[in-house]
Parts: C-alpha cells; sequence; structure tokens
C-alpha cells in the first residue's frame, strides 16, 4: 500500500467519523425523539465502558479466568462495589488500583 492510499484511508475514516457524530448530534436537536429512545440512549456510555472493561477483567492473560489468582478480577470487583456505594467514579479508580496493587505485592504478579 503506497504512502498517499494511507493517507487517503486516513482522512477517509477520519471524515467519515466526524459526520457520523454530527448527524447524530445535529438530528438530535433537530427531531424530536420518542422518550423511551431517549431513556435507552442514556445507558449507551455505561454499556460501552463496560464492553471494553469486561474483557480486561476476565482475559487477563488472553485466557478465561475467573479464580482467585485473577488479581485485576478481583480489584475491579472492589471497584465496582465501591462504585456501587459511593457513586464516586474517582475513589472507585482510586480503590481498584490501590486493591490490584495490593494484590500484586502481596501474592506475586
Amino acid at each position: 500500500m503506497s504512502a498517499a492510499s494511507i493517507w487517503f484511508l486516513f482522512v477517509a475514516i477520519g471524515l467519515g467519523t466526524f459526520l457520523l457524530r454530527f448527524l447524530f448530534i445535529y438530528l438530535f436537536g433537530k427531531i424530536e425523539m420518542p422518550e423511551w429512545l431517549r431513556r435507552a440512549l442514556r445507558f449507551v456510555p455505561s454499556a460501552a465502558l463496560a464492553a471494553l472493561v469486561f474483557p480486561a477483567l476476565t482475559h487477563p492473560a488472553g485466557h478465561f479466568d475467573l479464580s482467585l489468582q485473577n488479581f485485576r478480577l478481583l480489584a475491579g470487583i472492589a471497584g465496582a462495589v465501591v462504585a456501587w456505594r459511593t457513586r464516586n467514579v474517582l475513589l472507585t479508580i482510586l480503590v481498584g488500583m490501590v486493591f490490584l496493587w495490593g494484590l500484586e505485592m502481596a501474592f506475586g504478579a
């Protein structure tokens, strides 16, 4: 693949991404959305984050691992409990990271 075609691909993908996002923002202001769709769209960021985080917690070494030796899963559970109880994002991240580092220091990584 030539350098020009790679640059064309970058520009085309960037333009496509921009237009897709812009259309949703533009149409969201112009078209009246049904209430059920508005409620459903509130969960999109949470679902996207869960889709990114879940594989990192359950497949830390490239294979499915729900054992007690999976420190990332245990730290994720601790973070989830803190998030559920406090609704504080910064505290959730802090507790999850400290829990992970503590497990790795205590039991080895």
